[in-house]
């Protein structure tokens, strides 16, 4: 019952704050502060959410595609590049750096870029998702995979245990939590970036819809955009938890003792 009661609280204080400030936009943009057409209110953005659905579904599903792709070659590359880093010290030295060279080139910078080299149709994309997504799970997993007691490495290489079987057996699972961590931040950036990529060419997206709206001072589609943006990035978030639970079983046995 307390832990029921602790949810329940835990959850009702942000959907008040999300609630008040939706109420504080509404008081804001009847009161006209601002422009109407600068600001829209909330029912505004939602009527034009309405009205623009389908298109809109149909936008999100070339975007929700390319995140996807590109997340999931980005996922397969990491694990690579993490595994080899962890197994080969040489490796290491020689990928490290560059790995972490990928955070320091801006998104929008090298956006345009793939765009020329690649057309407009989606390689661009996908291109841009796997160097955004790339280096939070290398980088997580790479973690995971050094973190593993050195005292239990050495307990079963005493039992005669190969490499492959310490890595399966002790290094991979316990790296699971670091994995996830990085996935949940990378499938939010998947979507960020597939937008980016879309602003600067191509022939549909949500990238493309908010180009395309800006252009026309529609400011309650751009609101409309930007909040189902934000609503695909949270709930592939939510799958990743999900996904997290299942793929660690032993997690929400030791959730449901304390």
């Amino acid at each position: 019952m307390r832990r029921r009661l602790q949810s329940i609280t835990s959850k009702s204080i942000p959907a008040a704050v999300i609630l008040a400030l939706l109420l504080l936009w509404q008081l804001l943009s009847v009161a006209e502060l601002i422009p109407r057409f600068m600001l829209p209110s909330p029912m505004d953005v939602c009527r034009a959410f309405a009205r623009d659905f389908r298109l809109l579904m149909e936008h999100a599903g070339v975007t929700l595609a390319e995140a996807f792709l590109g997340l999931a070659l980005g996922v397969v590359l990491a694990f690579l590049a993490a595994v080899l880093m962890d197994r080969f010290l040489w490796v290491y030295k020689a990928l490290y750096p560059l790995v972490v060279l990928t955070q320091t080139i801006p998104t929008i910078a090298i956006a345009p870029l793939l765009v020329l080299w690649m057309g407009y149709e989606m390689a661009p994309k996908i291109a841009l998702i796997v160097i955004t997504t790339f280096f939070p799970i290398t980088v997580g997993l790479l973690d995971g995979f050094r973190s593993a007691d050195a005292d239990a490495i050495d307990l079963f290489q005493a039992m005669g245990a190969s490499k492959m079987q310490i890595f399966c057996y002790m290094k991979l699972p316990g790296s699971l939590r670091h994995f996830f961590a990085g996935l949940r931040v990378s499938a939010a950036y998947s979507i960020v970036g597939a937008v980016i990529a879309e602003w600067l060419g191509g022939y549909s997206g949500l990238g493309v819809y908010m180009v395309r709206v800006k252009k026309s001072y529609s400011f309650d589609k751009m609101f409309a955009v930007i909040f189902l943006i934000s609503g695909i990035s949270l709930l592939l978030m939510w799958l990743v938890d999900r996904l997290q639970k299942l793929a660690m079983p032993w997690e929400r046995v030791k959730e449901e003792q304390k």
